[in-house]
Order: C-alpha cells, then structure tokens, then sequence
C-alpha cells in the first residue's frame, strides 16, 4: 500500500506543474525499486488527477458542455462557446499525434535518457519563454490561433520529460499570456488529454483482457485527486506573486541527476 501511496501521490503532485509527471512515474519504479506499476495503475491516477481538476476549475468544467453547446447552435459568439472551441483547438494536435503514435509505438517512449535531455531543454525552454514573454493576453482576448499554437506545442508532451503542462505554458508565455492565464488554459487544454490517454489505455486493458477494480486502485485513484487539487491550488498561488523560475531549477536538477545516473553510476 505504501507503494501505492507514493505513486499516487507522486503522479498527483506533478500532473499539472511544468515537471512531467510521466517522467516522474517511469522513474519512480527506479528509486523504489520496485517493478512498473503498470497501465491500470495509470489509468486511475489519471482519472483522479481529471476529477480534481475538474473540481478546480469548476466553473469553466461546467462552460466547456454548455460552449460545446453553444457551438452547435445559434450562439456561437458567446464566451462559453469561444472558450470550449478554443480547447477543441489546442486539443485536436495531440489528439492525432497521439492515436499515431499510439499504433506506431504502443509501450510508449520510457528510456530514461531521452526523459533527461527533454527534462532539461524544455526546462530552459520555459526559463526563456517566461523571462521574455509579455503579459498583455488573458483568456478572454485568445484567438483560434493562439489556441492552435499551443496545442501544436502540447504535441511535444508525448516525449516523456517534456511536461504537457510545461511546454503549454512555454507556448502560452512565449505568444503573450500572464503566467496564470497560461497555467489555467494549460490546466483546461488537460481535460480532453486527460481523458483520451486514460480512454485508450482503457481499451487496451480491455482487449487484453485485464479489466479488475480493486481497493488499491481506488486509494490510488483518491489520493492522486487530492494531491493533485492541492498542487494545483499551491501553483495557482504561486504564480499569482512569482515566475516559473523554481521549476525551471528543480528540471535542471532532475536532469542531470538522471544524467549523473545514467553515465556515472
């Protein structure tokens, strides 16, 4: 149980800061020693980091249906409209890639190399984007390019160590937006992403034959949710008064300690 706890824990305290919780949880393993924890397993920490931060962004959860809606009918020029077609968007991009490179590459890419490089280049990357990005641009003044800008970015989420959250909010800043206007629409564009990968893993499962719902999932499932709302709450505060400097520290440290791993131990 304990191991659970960890895993859990650790993929709801990274899932939406700009540190990649997918490198986290394949390098997690590593450190406990302990074997993979496997794709249901992800999948429920999935889902409990999509409830939590549906519970968050309770508001806009509740626009995006409504706009959807809105889209479908007479009134396509309301806020709940514009903002739901802005998330359609950003999320179609990665939505294509990652059915391709679901085929392509099934297992997904996990070497723990590739996590360490990604972890540092797109950590400067943010360092740049959020030191010289302006802060002129809220979600009320985003247009179907901007929306179509990040999501592109959000493509590059499918290399572990990148950060979906990260390279969002890098492409967010880098076109114009405050820092917390990048976090809420990089923590919106996460729903849609969210809820794919958890679906198609899924049906993975389900081929395969190995569908089972345990207490361990559900204890997984519920402390990634609450760790995950609270990160989520700490974030926002944050960048309310501060950059995204301290992230861009902690990669370059988490990187080459992988790197320090790999080529010295």
């Amino acid at each position: 149980l304990w191991h659970i706890a960890i895993l859990a824990l650790v993929q709801g305290i990274t899932e939406f800061l700009p540190v990649s919780s997918s490198a986290h949880l394949v390098l997690a393993p590593v450190v406990l020693g302990t074997a993979d924890q496997g794709l249901l397993f992800d999948i429920a920490v999935h889902f409990g980091t999509l409830i939590a931060v549906c519970l968050y962004f309770w508001r806009e959860s509740l626009q995006l249906p409504v706009g959807a809606i809105h889209l479908l009918g007479k009134r396509r020029g309301s806020a709940q409209a514009k903002l739901a077609l802005h998330v359609i968007l950003g999320s179609i991009p990665v939505i294509i890639a990652g059915l391709f490179l679901h085929e392509l590459v099934p297992a997904g890419l996990r070497s723990i190399e590739m996590i360490a490089i990604a972890t540092i280049v797109f950590g400067i990357l943010l360092g740049i984007a959020d030191w010289i990005g302006a802060k002129r641009k809220s979600l009320g003044s985003m247009d179907r390019l901007d929306a179509i800008l990040i999501g592109l970015a959000q493509i590059l989420a499918l290399i572990p160590g990148t950060s979906r959250s990260g390279i969002t909010m890098t492409m967010a800043r880098f076109i114009g937006y405050s820092r917390a206007e990048a976090a809420r629409f990089s923590l919106l564009l996460s729903i849609p992403a969210i809820a794919g990968a958890a679906l198609l893993g899924l049906l993975d499962v389900i081929e395969a034959g190995s569908l089972r719902f345990g207490l361990d999932l559900a204890i997984a499932a519920l402390l990634s949710c609450v760790s995950a709302f609270a990160a989520i709450a700490v974030m926002m505060r944050i960048l309310d008064k501060a950059s995204f400097m301290p992230f861009v520290i902690y990669r370059l440290l988490l990187g080459a300690a992988l790197l320090a791993y790999i080529y010295l131990l």
